[in-house]
This record gives structure tokens, C-alpha cells and sequence, in this order.
């Protein structure tokens, strides 16, 4: 293995699915989150080729960070019908691309990706597929992030050690620390109170890893942000467990990571097949022309030269999406979003 993509599957798929809303199929089954994680791959697969290629799942509670915070996450509304139903579709076509997918009970897929990104980070270049700052703690010379940006190119920002310093303020060691002060609304996790970025950044820049100084307090009984400190140590502490990631090896992971790390090319002909059958009849104009023009793309894509990325979405015949009646602005906006890969 020399080169890796991890991808944090959820993490994409929402976002994805929020990218646009209310695109179906001639079936009348919603496609949007589909669509846009199609768009995601090929950019990928035409950004990043020849590499060995595993998406991460989150699978169901996981109970060590439930045990140290009951309501971690508890603020996360359940996915919405409208996606739950197209992550069957979403899977094939990720396999379709020749990504090996992965979850296991009991651990989030961010906890997955430490655990390979660790091990496989010695002998080759990982690359996370990824906007989560909390996976910036993997980050070394070996390991990086690539960020989905929006535009028009759908490019990735590579986030290296460099990065991580210039975004955060600290080094990718410190990202737990950092993090575990200012705490994270998305998981449910309260920070220090008064403690923000800057305050985060000098603290630890000053006073070095919570390693070291919440085993002896005194060490930062000088720094003027001890009085916002002293009684938060216990939640930090508690923070630090929620915010780090698990990275040794699951023995589940462990046995089935060689086979998930051969390289796997995009099954095209599947991949053509899915976007016929779906209408996401711009995409069939990306593949290779071999597979792309048999059978014949259907009359919905015959008249949409000269639109952008997403313009089987602007052209499509789903009344929904297009005469949303007083939400034309917002519509015209997502549209702008979705021009991402």
C-alpha cells in the first residue's frame, strides 16, 4: 500500500444531502444526496487515482463516550426519511467506484479512520476525506486531510501539518487539547467557560499540553486564565476522553484491512448503468465515452449544453425543485452551493 483515501462516509453524505433538496428520480424517489456523493466520487477518482480506497461508517451508540457523557450527540435530530432511504443507492454506487466499505459496532468512523490512518500512516500517504477538525489530531508528515471546498472546480483543500497550525493556531498534538477547551455544539460537548480560540491558543502555546498540567494545576496557577480553569478541570479531562480518537487497531479492523487496501478501479459500465437508471444523465457525459454513449442518454440531457456542474438538477423535470413556490431565491442559491466537484 503506498497511497490510501479514507473517507468519512456520514460526514459526506450529509452534506451531500443538504447540498440541494427535494431532486427525484423518474420514480419519484428522492436522489439528491445520491447525486451530489456520485459527483464527489468521480471528482475524486479524477483528483486521486490509483489509490487504494475504504469509506468509514458510524455504526449505531458507541458506549465509552456514552459512559463519560450521557447526552453526547443527544442534540442530533435522526436522519431524515428522504436520505435513510437513498443510503442503499449511495453504498452502491460507492462500491461501484471500487471503495471497500467499512463500520463496526461499538466505534465512530472517525475512530475507524485513526485506527488505519495510525498504522497504515508508516508506510505510505493517507489521505482523509473530510471537513471534521477533529480528525486534524491524525494529521503527521504522512497523514493529511483533504477538505471538500465549494466553487465552481469542487476542489479539496490538503491539510498538512502547516495547515492545521495556520487554521488552528497549534500543532495537530494539541488538537485534542484545543478542542476539549472550546468544546464542540455539533457533539453536545460544553467547553471551559470564557475559554475561546485565542484564549485556547494561548494557553496551550504558553503552558504546553493538558498532559502536563492537569496532573500538577499548579503549573498554570500563574496564567491569567486559570480562574476560568480552576473547577473545569474535571470536565476537560472528561472532554479529552470524548474529543480523542480511538486509534489502536480494533482485531475486527485489523483482520479485515488487507483485503479493503488492494486497489480497486471504478466498475464504469455499473457506474453508467446507475446514473441511467437515476437520470443523473450530466454525470453520464464525465465517464469514459465508451460506456457513457450505450444506450442512448435519454431527451432530459439532450438540451443542457453550456450549464454548470449541476445541470441535470437545473434541467430536471421534478417539479419540486424548480417551482418551490416563494423559495426561488433559496433555490437559485443551493444551486450556486452545489457547484462543488
Amino acid at each position: 500500500m503506498e497511497k490510501l483515501l479514507l473517507l468519512d462516509a456520514y460526514s459526506q453524505i450529509f452534506r451531500s444531502f443538504y447540498a440541494i433538496r427535494e431532486l427525484n428520480n423518474a420514480r419519484g424517489e428522492p436522489v439528491n444526496a445520491a447525486y451530489v456523493f456520485t459527483r464527489l466520487l468521480l471528482k475524486l477518482e479524477k483528483s486521486y487515482p490509483e489509490r487504494s480506497r475504504i469509506m468509514l461508517f458510524d455504526s449505531g451508540k458507541v458506549e465509552f463516550r456514552l459512559k463519560l457523557a450521557p447526552d453526547y450527540k443527544a442534540n442530533r435530530p435522526p436522519m431524515p426519511d428522504a436520505l435513510k432511504s437513498q443510503i442503499p443507492l449511495i453504498k452502491k454506487i460507492a462500491a461501484a467506484f471500487g471503495w471497500k466499505l467499512f463500520a463496526l459496532p461499538g466505534f465512530e468512523a472517525d475512530d475507524l479512520i485513526g485506527m488505519i490512518a495510525r498504522k497504515c500512516g508508516n508506510s505510505g500517504k493517507v489521505q482523509i476525506v473530510s471537513s471534521d477538525k477533529d480528525l486534524a489530531q491524525l494529521v503527521t508528515e504522512n497523514v493529511t486531510m483533504l477538505v471538500p471546498q465549494s466553487g465552481n472546480k469542487g476542489d479539496f483543500e490538503e491539510r498538512g501539518i502547516a495547515e492545521v497550525i495556520a487554521k488552528f493556531g497549534v500543532t495537530p498534538e494539541l488538537i485534542v487539547d484545543y478542542l476539549a477547551l472550546l468544546g464542540d455544539s455539533s457533539d453536545n460537548i460544553n467547553g471551559v467557560p470564557g475559554i475561546g480560540p485565542k484564549s485556547a491558543v494561548e494557553l496551550l502555546t504558553s503552558c504546553g499540553s493538558a498532559d502536563k498540567w492537569l496532573e500538577d494545576t499548579e503549573l498554570v496557577a500563574t496564567s491569567r486564565l486559570f480562574k476560568k480553569l480552576d473547577g473545569n478541570f474535571d470536565l476537560l479531562r472528561r472532554n479529552r476522553e470524548l474529543v480523542r480518537l480511538r486509534t489502536d487497531m480494533a482485531e475486527e479492523l485489523d483482520a479485515e484491512l488487507p483485503g479493503m487496501l488492494a486497489t480497486a478501479v471504478p466498475d464504469w459500465k455499473a457506474i453508467a448503468e446507475i446514473c441511467r437508471d437515476n437520470q443523473f444523465n450530466s454525470i453520464l457525459k464525465d465517464l469514459p465515452e465508451d460506456v457513457a454513449n450505450e444506450p442512448e442518454i435519454s431527451a432530459t440531457a439532450d438540451d443542457d449544453e453550456g450549464l454548470p456542474l449541476f445541470d441535470f438538477i437545473q434541467k430536471s423535470e421534478i417539479k419540486e425543485a424548480d417551482t418551490a413556490s416563494g423559495d426561488e431565491k433559496n433555490s437559485k442559491k443551493s444551486f450556486q452551493q452545489l457547484e462543488l466537484f
